[in-house]
């Protein structure tokens, strides 16, 4: 189903819909290949299916290059949002430089942000070369190794996941609550499994996250305290996240560089909530069933068709935004609920990050978000980063917000894992 490129062209679509495709038929990986699954899965969340040596772009075999860090690459056992089991694949990164702050060395389950929904923007297959190039213009190169390799350089480990379905054969169900939620957490498990790095099942774990991945460090702390509460969670990081999934496609219809983000939740929504895809055949034209289509084979570069049709009222049949599909019908309502973050309590200290004027992750859900929390009595400290002005295109606001709360996030994960009290703003939120 990925990779798949759709040609639009006298009302022609050239292959079926993601929706429609039936169970069984979708392209496996080539034999051998290390992110194929086996059959059957062993052991139980967080078990290590397949672990092998991996090489960092710009390093040579075996030795620490610009990223100061041994590499494994790793597929392990987790859950998909029904909670079946399933495979995800996920790099470890062993410091090569001493831990030198408090107690003993943590490690950090790092959650990418937005790479794509191809199975060749895995943030696994992106470390070994960073920029992952195809025709026509689609690229992506993995800018979460700016936060990596400062993570690195103070000597923590970090683990780092693709995420359920990319570079696996199912579809990367994107901004999904649980799936992203629940991959997080047992990387972190699977990581404090692996031979060698020194780790045991006491270490202490920093959930961490930036845009996408602050969704779903977000969705792994409401998660942790029933589904993995054996892991020593000191805390969670939740920078820029988007919150609410239907927001999102409301706030961002119409605007630029959007439209791919819009397709990829759509088409996963489609590939976990098979009862939304009648309502989507009906409902979406043949434009709108291209877009989603040629998306699933995209990285996070906006182009193609999605990028040129930047209103989703021209992907449907009703000439209505998509926000007006969601809401009248009760399949899609129930799916994109799902997915909203803020409701369930995090069982560990949070940071929150957002820029006012965010452009991407708008700023009011995540307020929102973090007062559920408050009233849950969750210690959270909202930074409300309100001197970035709006700016769009690839460096607008939610880039440009991802660097002061880096600096930040740091010395506030180093106070939780020296036991300091953590800071909250509850009483007087931004």
């Amino acid at each position: 189903m990925t990779g798949t490129l759709i040609v639009v062209g006298g009302g022609t679509v050239t292959a079926p819909y993601a929706w429609t495709q039936p169970a069984g038929e979708q392209p496996v990986a080539e034999a051998g290949d290390f992110y194929l699954p086996p059959p059957s899965l062993p052991g139980g969340r967080g078990t290590i299916v397949r672990a092998e040596p991996a090489q960092l772009a710009m390093s040579a075999p075996g030795q620490p290059g610009m990223i100061p860090a041994a590499a494994t690459r790793l597929m392990y056992v987790s859950s998909d949002t029904h909670d079946a089991p399933t495979a995800v694949v996920g790099t470890y990164l062993q410091p090569s430089v001493p831990w030198t702050g408090p107690g003993e060395r943590p490690l950090i389950a790092y959650a990418g942000g937005t790479k794509g929904q191809g199975d060749q923007c895995a943030p696994s297959k992106l470390m070994s070369q960073i920029v992952q190039a195809e025709s026509p213009l689609d690229i992506i190169f993995e800018y979460d190794l700016v936060a990596i390799r400062s993570l690195l350089n103070h000597g923590v480990a970090v683990v780092v996941t693709d995420y359920h379905g990319l570079g696996t054969p199912d579809v990367h169900d994107y901004l999904n609550r649980k799936a992203q939620g629940y991959a997080v957490l047992d990387s972190a498990r699977a990581a404090l499994q692996l031979p060698g790095s020194g780790l045991n099942p006491g270490t202490p774990v920093i959930l961490y996250g930036y845009s996408q991945g602050g969704m779903a460090s977000a969705g792994a702390a409401e998660l942790q305290p029933s589904y993995a509460p054996d892991l020593n969670v000191r805390g969670a990081y939740v920078g820029g996240p988007v919150v609410d999934d239907e927001y999102f496609v409301g706030y961002n219809d119409g605007r630029p560089d959007f439209g791919p983000a819009i397709a990829w939740i759509l088409n996963g929504i489609a590939a976990d909530y098979p009862e939304t895809r009648p309502v989507l055949d009906a409902e979406l034209n043949d434009l709108g069933k291209a877009i989603l289509q040629e998306s699933l084979g995209k990285c996070a570069v906006p182009t193609g068709l999605a990028h040129e049709h930047l209103n989703t009222s021209e992907w449907t049949t009703s000439g209505q935004p998509l926000t007006a599909v969601i809401d009248r019908s009760p399949a899609l309502r129930s799916a994109f609920a799902e997915q909203r973050i803020g409701t369930r309590a995090p069982g560990v200290p949070v940071l929150a990050a957002s820029a006012m004027n965010d452009q991407g992750a708008p700023f009011v859900p995540v307020r929102e978000m973090a007062a559920g929390w408050c009233g849950s009595g969750v210690p959270v400290q909202l930074e409300a980063n309100a001197e970035i002005p709006p700016a769009s295109g690839l460096v607008g606001t939610h880039v440009i917000a991802f660097f002061p709360s880096l600096v930040a996030s740091q010395q506030w994960l180093t106070d939780r894992l020296a036991g300091m009290p953590a800071p909250s703003n509850c009483a007087a939120l931004p």
